[in-house]
């Protein structure tokens, strides 16, 4: 039986991507920044995933850097972008994941106006204020495409739309969207954008990000040679040949994987929400597999240790932020208080599981509605 429905936070490798690392450490083992034989065939092996993910992305090829993950990929897309707008200000969603919100502080702290956009109580932007928060000076609109607390998807394209009538460049997180829904040509319509390997069941620290080629940026450490100059140091090849075995898959069954999750999420709101459990956003009727709910009277942190103890994984919010005492981001800026945030639970299902699975959990939170009701 899985018990484990963290799958946002991480999942488990896909044995067809573990296979892949295995081969290509053995057989392309060489830097691929080497001259050499060695070093050459590596290249070849790295220059044919930057084409694969690039066809899974449709994007350029030339414009992916392969990097260590969703956080580096997010700092050095949001920072391209940055140095190649005109402009002072950059505005970024109040749900953004912690990354981009400290990327955020820290260009604060260094002389840009930065503008936090709140969220409606479905968990998306406010377009409304999106478009009063922009003006002549916006350089960049920083927007997650899936809120990786809730499950929320955000209207990209209006928001494009919108930051093109003031020349504002669009940096987009796809961490939590890449192989679970369909990016849909997004990688020709944003600027920049991030993905991670260990969300589509690839090996953890590997990632990249897309900068559109036409660009002229300055790279966040300058004088480099890797990756086009876009980052320093040598580059897992074996982990990026991994990784993107692991999202060819993911995209090839996505629209399968969707329709299943989408059930299964069916059957599990069946069984909570008409007993008192509050579903943040309003996700129920789509196929991202994550669910953000609150229980009035039970803290998140209590439930998921208790979970813990009898063997069930879930989570209280991202794993960037599970440490922090403040409260979440996305919480926050859909203008839920302090303490009723402290009841937040996220549950993120997979393929993987079976119904069974689903309605194992339900069973395992009904002490705490029938506790509650006494």
């Amino acid at each position: 039986m899985n018990r484990y429905f963290d799958y946002a936070a991480t999942s488990p490798v896909d044995p067809e991507a573990l296979e892949a690392y295995v081969h290509a450490s053995t057989y392309y083992y060489g830097n691929a920044g080497s001259l050499h034989d060695a070093g050459t065939k590596a290249s070849s092996l790295l220059e044919h995933c930057r084409n694969r993910l690039a066809d899974l992305l449709q994007a350029e090829s030339r414009g992916i850097a392969f990097t260590s993950g969703g956080t580096e990929s997010n700092e050095l897309g949001l920072s391209a972008l940055m140095s190649a707008g005109e402009g002072n200000h950059l505005i970024i969603c109040g749900g953004e994941h912690s990354s981009i919100h400290n990327i955020a502080e820290r260009m604060k702290n260094r002389g840009v106006r930065v503008t936090k956009t709140p969220l409606l109580p479905n968990g998306q932007v406010d377009l409304d204020h999106l478009e009063k928060d922009l003006c002549n000076d916006t350089a960049v609109v920083s927007l997650q495409h899936v809120n990786g607390e809730i499950g929320s998807i955000q209207p990209v394209e209006e928001a494009v739309r919108m930051a093109g009538k003031y020349g504002a460049l669009i940096h987009c997180d796809c961490v939590q969207s890449f192989g679970k829904i369909s990016l849909a040509g997004l990688g020709s319509t944003v600027d920049s954008l991030a993905v991670s390997s260990h969300k589509v069941y690839g090996p953890k620290g590997v990632g990249a990000v897309y900068i559109r080629p036409e660009l002229s940026f300055q790279p966040l450490t300058p004088n480099v040679t890797h990756e086009n100059g876009v980052r320093p140091g040598t580059v897992d090849v074996p982990g990026v040949a991994a990784f993107v075995t692991a999202a060819e898959k993911a995209v090839t069954h996505l629209d399968t994987r969707a329709v299943y999750t989408q059930q299964l999420k069916a059957v599990f709101f069946e069984q909570l929400t008409a007993q008192g459990w509050q579903l943040v956003g309003d996700t129920r009727h789509q196929s991202v597999p994550i669910a953000g709910l609150m229980l009035q009277g039970w803290e998140g942190q209590w439930m998921m240790q208790e979970g813990s103890r009898k063997g069930y994984f879930f989570s209280t919010g991202t794993a960037c932020r599970v440490n922090s005492e403040k409260p979440s981001y996305t919480l926050s800026a859909m203008g839920i208080g302090k303490e009723a945030a402290k009841s937040f639970i996220r549950i993120s299902f997979s393929h993987e599981h079976s119904e069974t699975d689903v309605l194992d959990l339900a069973h395992h939170f009904n002490p705490y509605l029938q506790q509650r009701v006494d």
